[in-house]
Parts: C-alpha cells; structure tokens; sequence
C-alpha cells in the first residue's frame, strides 16, 4: 500500500515545498498549518510517518505532535525539522522516539533520502516479522514429507500451479498440514519475497472478522479508535491463506467473492474502494458441497475457490510415510531443546505405524516430542509413547526387523502391517474392492496397484472364511 504521510509545516512556502516533493516520489501526503491541526489529523487517521517542524509558533509544538502521534499508533514514524542550532533539542526528540531529524537549511535530496530510508526500515521489519512467524508456523507442523503416491500427487499438483495466481482449495482433516501446502504454493511462487498472511476464520469470532479480514475506519464501531489495515492489505502483492473458510459466516463469504471477482474491497465502516492484488489459498477440513446443498456455504464462493484443489490424506492412509516423519520430528526437537541424540527402536517405530493417528501429523509430531523429552536414554520405547488412547490400532505387525538399519527396518514394517491392514479390510467387506477403497479412504485404481505390489491375491482374503467352513 502507498505510505501516507502528514506533512506538520506553519511556514507555508515550506509546506507547499515540501508536500509536493513527497508527492512526486509517489507517497500519500496530508498537510496541517499548525500542531493542533496536526493533532487532530492524528485522532482521526493513521500515518506511516509525520514529518513536522520542531517550532510551530502558537500551540502544539513538534515535540507535542511527536508524543501524539506515539501515544495514537506506536509504528508511526517521525522526522523533526530543526532550526540550525537546536541538535541539542533534536537529540531529546530522538529519545521521545522521533525516528530522524533533518537540520535547516535542508535540500530535497536531504528529504527524500531520510523519508525513504526510515519508510524502507520499517518496511523489512515487518516482512522480517512475518518471515519468522512464516518459520515458526512451518517448524510447528513439520516439513512436508511424502514419499508414498498420495503425497507425490500432491507435490506434482504445487509444482504446476504453484508458478500461477490460480486460486487453490486446500481440503483435508485436521493436522494433516493444509498451511504447510500453501505455504510451499507461496514459496514456489513469483510472490516469494512478499508476505505470506493465514488468517484462521474459524479462531476468529463472528462479530470481528470482517474487521480482520479488512480492516475498519475510526469510529467504525465501538472500539475502533484509528483507523486499521485488514489482512487483505497486509497480504497485498503476497498471499493470503484463508484457513478453515468453511466455517465462515454468510455476510463474510459475499465480501471474500467480492475481493475475488473485483481485486477490491471496503474497510468496515469506509466507502472507499481500496485495490488489492492478492493470491488467495483457501482450506476446510468441511464437506463444502454438502454446505452448499444444504444454503451453509454460497455456491458462487465455493466455484470461485475450487479452480484448483489439492487433497491432503490422512496420516493413516500414508502409513509409509510414518517413520521419516517421526525421525524429522525427532532430528527438530532434540536440536531445538539441546537434547543428546535419540534413536526410535523397532518396537516404538512398528506401534507408531499401526496407530490411528485422528489427530494426523500433528499429533504424531506431539508425540514424538514428549517421547524425546520423557525417555531416560538415548532410545525411545513403547513405554515412552503414550499413544494408547484416541487412536485405534491397527493389526499387530508381523516383521522380525531386530538387527536391522532403519530405512530397513522402516520398509519391512510398513510392508508387514500395509499386508495385514489390506488383507483385514478386504475381509470386512467380503473382498469387494470398491467398499474396500471406500472404507480405507483411498482411491479404487490405488488399491488395486497396491495390492498387486504387496503381492497380494484373492485366495489370501478368502482363505480365512474357507477354513470356518
């Protein structure tokens, strides 16, 4: 967004100077004659910076302007204009909190340097912010790891449109690391170098989110006492990642199909069109068209949103994908903590494969932290996985991996337990493939190459009923 900028100036050949320097370097620029009409330009809008004279004849002085404007929006920068000889003054503002001071005589280049320099200042801190809190919420999930076909699907889809502003909808189960996608959709992106903003709507109460999502004008309800930027604004020229949009309320969805279809909206309680150029990635772990049918979820939003979807499977349904995950998180959180090396052994690693995991890689990634912490050597065991509640298991591994390197290991016990969780499922339903597919959450064609890679045959599932016979 264009910076905006109050221009404090009693001298009035000096203000018109100024004010329309600024101007021709592309900035918003206010003016007020005095430090009372600066003060009033401060109750009633925010400034990226203020640039005032320090002496302002009757009234408010600089320095008065300068604490106002601190007191009214802290990120607000000032810049004082000082009379030759008053550095000593010029030195207590910069205590106060200005950001600069500019001596008189001063030159336009003197200006335009100072100005540009503290507005590019902050510009990076704020990108920085929300690079380390990109970080933080990327280590908080775990990197995006796949080895088995569902996620390489997955990767293939972000490798061919991450390079697009198509806009995608991200669907899967709780914990399954819906953000982590969009944020590889960003970073892989031309959009890179620009902020990546999640909102999660469903943490945000109803009353306040359209304020979130777009900001508000002061006074636009009780409360708003400045004017605010939204997270539309804050994400312009990067990406916006809509988390759990199902959950949204009606009256907000018609303002997110707006910014959509027109790459514009108002502030809450403006009237003012503001642009925006924004990627927009949505996620749900909903049955958006089940919401749709039954009038939940507008049905323009959800064709607006759904030009690209990607599928994240449960953790459950990528089993082989369970020990390099496991040994990720082990790597982060020994490193994080300062903790000695710790290894999984092969009876922790087979119980990690054959629990249910409802709370998906999330909870894989909290368990195996706690393991780390609560073991009291350097090898964590069954006793150090308290995972006997909120997951099923399913059937007992049968692999002898006692001896073996853990990527051997690994691939022996993913093939014991792929062998007896088919073969248990193909035998619920009566060795139907389709009910089978269904049941296990995957695709039909999947099973059956599976199945044809395991090795597995019709007579494996049947002989069980023909021995009760």
């Amino acid at each position: 967004m264009t910076p905006r900028i109050l221009v404090v100036e009693d001298e009035k050949a000096i203000q018109l100077a100024l004010s329309g320097l600024l101007r021709r370097q592309g900035y918003e620029v206010e003016v007020a004659g005095s430090g009372d009409d600066a003060i009033r330009h401060l109750n009633d809008t925010a400034y990226d910076l203020v640039l005032t004279d320090l002496a302002l004849g009757r009234g408010a002085t600089g320095m008065d302007v300068l604490r106002v404007a601190k007191e009214r929006r802290p990120e607000t920068l000032v810049v004082m204009i000082t009379a030759y000889g008053s550095e000593a003054i010029a030195v207590e503002a910069m205590k106060a909190g200005a950001e600069d001071y500019v001596p008189k005589p001063f030159d336009n280049d003197e200006i335009r340097l100072v100005v540009k320099r503290a507005l590019d200042r902050t510009r990076l801190e704020r990108e920085n912010r929300l690079l380390i809190e990109q970080i933080q919420r990327q280590y908080g999930f775990g990197n995006l790891i796949g080895s088995g076909k569902p996620m390489q699907k997955v990767f293939e889809t972000i490798q061919k449109v991450a390079e697009t502003d198509l806009t995608v909808l991200i669907r899967g189960e709780s914990g399954t690391g819906k953000e982590l996608v969009a944020q590889a959709l960003h970073n892989r992106s031309s959009r890179k170098g620009r902020p990546f903003v999640a909102v999660n709507c469903a943490a945000i109460s109803r009353e306040l989110v359209e304020s979130e999502l777009f900001g508000h004008e002061k006074g636009a309800f009780t409360g708003a006492d400045a004017r605010r930027a939204g997270r539309f604004e804050v994400a312009n020229g990067g990406t916006i990642f809509l988390d759990e949009i199902g959950d949204m309320a009606p009256e907000t969805q018609a303002k997110v199909l707006r910014v959509l279809q027109e790459r514009s909206f108002d502030r809450v309680g403006g009237t003012k069109p503001i642009e925006v150029d924004v990627r927009v990635v949505a996620a749900t772990h909903r049955n958006l068209e089940e919401d749709v049918k039954n009038g939940r979820f507008r049905q323009d939003l959800y064709y607006r949103l759904k030009v690209v979807e990607i599928e994240l499977p449960p953790l459950r349904a990528r089993r082989e994908d369970i020990p390099a995950l496991a040994q990720r998180f082990l790597e982060h959180v020994t490193e994080r903590l300062g903790l000695e090396k710790r290894r999984i052994n092969e009876s922790a690693l087979g119980r990690l494969v054959r629990y249910g995991w409802p709370g998906n890689v999330r909870e894989l990634e909290n368990a195996v932290e706690r393991a780390a912490v609560m073991a009291p050597g350097d090898e964590i065991t069954d006793e150090d996985l308290n995972i006997s509640d909120g997951g099923t298991e399913s059937p007992a591994v049968d692999a002898d991996v006692s001896g073996l390197p853990f990527s051997d290991a690994k691939k022996r016990v993913v093939e014991s337990f792929e062998k007896s969780f088919l073969l248990a499922a193909l035998r619920r339903n009566s060795g139907n493939i389709s009910r089978t597919a269904e049941s296990i959450g995957m695709v039909r064609q999947s099973l059956q190459q599976k199945i044809r890679e395991l090795g597995l045959r019709s007579e494996d599932w049947t002989h069980e009923d023909r021995e009760k016979e």
